[in-house]
């Protein structure tokens, strides 16, 4: 009878391990809302655009996870690509937190990536302009203010390495085309978790 519970009891907890690594495994490769960028620079953005060279911007959550992985591949696009774009990183700040919350180790992270300029973005107001929703938004904008790219840069959540994104961004920085145009968000929501 001992046999039996003991067997009984190592089932339930395979089942349950095995369930519990299928959660984390669909949450990893589900991805997040793609920004409903227009396909041109907002005029209303008060970040500045540059006109001799490519901007690139992305979106960030300074409390999510996720990020960390979307920040050391934009490490990766600027350290790769031979043409240097304008390179913003955007960190909400909610009005309903104190002052400092968004200088997150994510922050400090973004400010040591060579070239980048770290803009807090109180209630997410820029993120709205550019259409963004979801942490790790990038988006690249030629020197005219069309858009060449929309999407994240890592494969899943939280996981750095070779992927679609990166590729592309230093594809369309260097030689002007890519295979790709958009890809898939991997991070946290922008908005809801500022709430909670």
């Amino acid at each position: 009878m001992r046999a039996v519970w003991l067997w009984a009891i190592g089932g339930v907890w395979l089942a349950s391990a095995v369930a519990g690594l299928w959660v984390l495994l669909v949450y990893e490769n589900k991805p997040g809302e793609n920004a409903h960028t227009k396909a041109h620079w907002p005029t209303e953005s008060r970040l500045a655009r540059v006109a001799d060279r490519p901007t690139l911007i992305l979106l960030a959550h300074p409390q999510c996870t996720c990020t960390r992985a979307s920040l050391a591949e934009l490490g990766e696009v600027l350290g790769r690509a031979h043409t240097q774009p304008k390179t913003y990183v955007l960190f909400l700040k909610p009005s309903q937190f104190f002052d400092g919350w968004e200088q997150s180790d994510l922050w400090r992270t973004a400010a040591s990536l060579p070239h980048v300029t770290v803009v807090r973005d109180d209630d997410g107001v820029e993120a709205e302009r550019f259409g963004a929703v979801t942490s790790g938004q990038t988006m690249l904008y030629d020197a005219k203010g069309e858009l060449l790219f929309s999407g994240g840069i890592t494969g899943s959540r939280g996981h750095a390495g070779d992927n679609a994104g990166r590729t592309s961004l230093i594809a369309l920085l260097d030689h002007g085309t890519s295979l790709r145009r958009s890809t898939s968000v991997f991070g946290c929501s922008l908005f809801s978790r500022a709430e909670s």
